[in-house]
């Protein structure tokens, strides 16, 4: 399959043709105009899309395993089913955006905007969630177990975060991105 460069991709989207299943892997489209753009069921693994604008975006299936989306705009972006494995979206607004069955396990949502958003049946474990704002989203079915989150989390209104599987964490105490903690005894 053809490797896209930064400007096809841009112009591609651009001119409102879709990018559905290409193989952009560790492509870097940092602070990249995407709106609305069509990028579902791509392969986007290790790509950075830091500070990108992805609002709206149609990422059904994509795979972002490890990818960088740190202060990128997913608002209203729709990303069922999308693997965000490993993935860094600090400081990331998702307001609103649809990520209902996403595998978000060990992705660092550290201050990421999470309002309104649809995390039914999504995978958060071992997930970074300090500082993160979820007020008014939906977590039917939302896997917390060993979720770290700080005092300065923000949840729904009566959610349990303790009961839910997560663990409190001091501001500081978050482990860097991609790292695994193993806690005995």
């Amino acid at each position: 399959m053809a490797k896209f460069t930064r400007d096809e991709v841009i112009q591609v989207i651009e001119g409102g043709r879709k990018c559905a299943g290409a193989d952009l892997r560790s492509i870097d489209l940092s602070g990249a105009d995407l709106a609305l753009a069509i990028l579902s069921m791509a392969n986007l693994q290790e790509a950075n899309l830091y500070g990108a604008n992805l609002s709206g975006a149609d990422l059904y299936g994509a795979d972002l395993t490890g990818a960088d989306l740190s202060d990128a705009d997913l608002s209203g972006a729709d990303l069922r089913e999308a693997n965000l494995d490993r993935a860094d979206l600090s400081g990331a607004n998702l307001s609103a955006a649809n990520l209902s069955w996403v595998d978000l396990t060990g992705a660092n949502l550290f201050g990421a905007k999470l309002v309104r958003a649809n995390l039914k049946g999504a995978s958060l474990r071992m997930d970074g969630l300090s500082r993160a704002d979820l007020q008014g989203t939906h977590l039917t079915n939302t896997d917390l177990q060993r979720a770290r989150y700080s005092a300065d989390t923000k949840w729904p209104e009566g959610f349990d975060p303790k009961a839910a599987g997560a663990w409190l964490v001091e501001d500081g105490d978050e482990p860097a991105a991609g790292t695994v903690e193993v806690r005995i005894g």
